[in-house]
Order: C-alpha cells, then sequence, then structure tokens
C-alpha cells in the first residue's frame, strides 16, 4: 500500500474519531465494477472511433460530463433501455466489495455511492450481486413515447458544469466538520470530491491526478488492499483532518 508525500498537518487538525464520526464515499464505474461499464455501453452500440475519441476527452477533462454524455449517445441513436439492462447483467464487481461494506456497516459507518453514470444499471448490477439497500446518488435515463433514451442530470452543480453529478456537492451536504470523510475512486469525475476528502483511496486517472497534484492518498487495486488499510484507519486512536481539504471546504461554504 503505497501513500504519497502530504502537505503539513497543523495540529489543531489532530481529532479523536469514534466509527461512527467518518462518512465513505465511493464511486462506482471501474472502482466498484472491475470495467467502466458506461463506456462498455456505447464501445458495444455506438460507433466508433467516435465513441472512444469522446470517452478520451472526457477522461482528460476536454469536455463537461453532461456534453460528453450527450455526445455518447448522440453517437449510439438505437441504443435502448433494453440494451443498457442486458449488458449490467454481464457487469462484475469487485469480489471483495461485499466484504468492505460488511466493515462499513459493523463499524455503523455510513457510506455513500456516488457515481457519473446511471441509476438504471447501477440498481441492475447490484441486485445481480445480491448487494441491496446502497445509498446511490447518480443520474438517470429514461425512455421517450418513440422508446429512445433520454437523460436526466437531477444532480448538475448551478455554478459548476464539469460533472454530470456533482459529487462534491453530495460529500458536503451529508458529512459534517467533526467527522472525517473517506473517498474512494479511478477516474477523471472522482479528481474534484477526492480534493475535499480527508483520505483518499486511488487508482488509474485519480491515482496519477493526485500523484501530480501531490494529494495524499492511498494507492490500491482492489477492495481488499482498501478494506485493510481502512481497518488500520479505525484502530488508531487518532486521525488526522486534512488541512487542504478544510481550506477547500471552507471556500465552497463561504460561498453560500
Amino acid at each position: 500500500m503505497t501513500e504519497f508525500s502530504s502537505p503539513e498537518m497543523h495540529t489543531d487538525s489532530f481529532i479523536p474519531v469514534m466509527p461512527h464520526k467518518m462518512k465513505v464515499f465511493i464511486d462506482f464505474d471501474g472502482t466498484i465494477t472491475l470495467t467502466d461499464t458506461g463506456e462498455e455501453i456505447f464501445r458495444r452500440f455506438g460507433s466508433r472511433p467516435e465513441i472512444d475519441e469522446i470517452i478520451e476527452q472526457i477522461r482528460f477533462n476536454k469536455i463537461t460530463g453532461k456534453t460528453g454524455w450527450s455526445l455518447l449517445f448522440a453517437n449510439a441513436p438505437k441504443l435502448r433501455l433494453d440494451d443498457v439492462h442486458k449488458l449490467a447483467d454481464e457487469i462484475q464487481i469487485d469480489r471483495y466489495f461485499e466484504s468492505f461494506v460488511n466493515v462499513l456497516n459493523n463499524n455503523k459507518i455510513p457510506f455513500y455511492i456516488l457515481s457519473d453514470g446511471f441509476e438504471n444499471y447501477i440498481s441492475k448490477i447490484f441486485n445481480h450481486s445480491k448487494i441491496n439497500n446502497l445509498k446511490v446518488y447518480a443520474n438517470k435515463l429514461i425512455e421517450n413515447e418513440d422508446s429512445k433514451i433520454q437523460t436526466v442530470f437531477p444532480y448538475t452543480d448551478e455554478e459548476c458544469s464539469d460533472c454530470a453529478n456533482c459529487k462534491r456537492n453530495h460529500i458536503l451536504e451529508n458529512s459534517a466538520d467533526d467527522e472525517f470523510t473517506v473517498y474512494i475512486g479511478n477516474g477523471s469525475s472522482d479528481t474534484c470530491p477526492a480534493q475535499f476528502c480527508d483520505y483518499v483511496f486511488a487508482k488509474d486517472d485519480l491515482l496519477r491526478f493526485c500523484n501530480r497534484e501531490k494529494i495524499t492518498c492511498f494507492q490500491y487495486s482492489n477492495f481488499a488492499e482498501v478494506e485493510r488499510t481502512f481497518t488500520q484507519l479505525l484502530a488508531k486512536r487518532r486521525l488526522k483532518k486534512k488541512h487542504q481539504a478544510v481550506l477547500k471546504r471552507n471556500e465552497i461554504y463561504k460561498l453560500g
């Protein structure tokens, strides 16, 4: 397990913590699942190489999340919800994820699934894996009278259009100043919310971002590694608030 160098922590950031004083936020595609469901849908049902180019633009933040989804659906005009549901049955999740969920539940630690993808296939994948009753914040798909898919983005931020689902806002709205926040992710949509959390577990694009921006994080490849390090955190007598995260949260609070 690798932890990158962190900025100096202030002594007033040392706060005793009990498990119920923690909140955990987890990305879905590529983090809980072994493959990115959204990307797989459009690579299978969309026009190549246009789809690959759009996905790369999203990955490197050359276009916003909402714009990316709009372009992807435009390049898959025959895609239907039934196709999405059928593909969801093929998607596998990290085999250690359920064990990590049990650790959270046993310690009464609230956790939330934050996804820039769609609730339609997320719920299907969880049901198929027999993991239920999870709190999920995600976008939605509906079909119109012509059976064409329409996107619904209920969690966009009026002042920030980068992401289709503002994960940062979910973190701020579901955690308090006396709670320690943990973020687990892998992709470009995780780079913003990770900056607002005290502890970050990262791989792939998120890991590269944290490394480049000198954001303290734990590197992981699966949830067995996440569980091992997270359990070590729970066993510590004292935990540290990440000073940079506190500052960024305060900046948003000042905006009202």
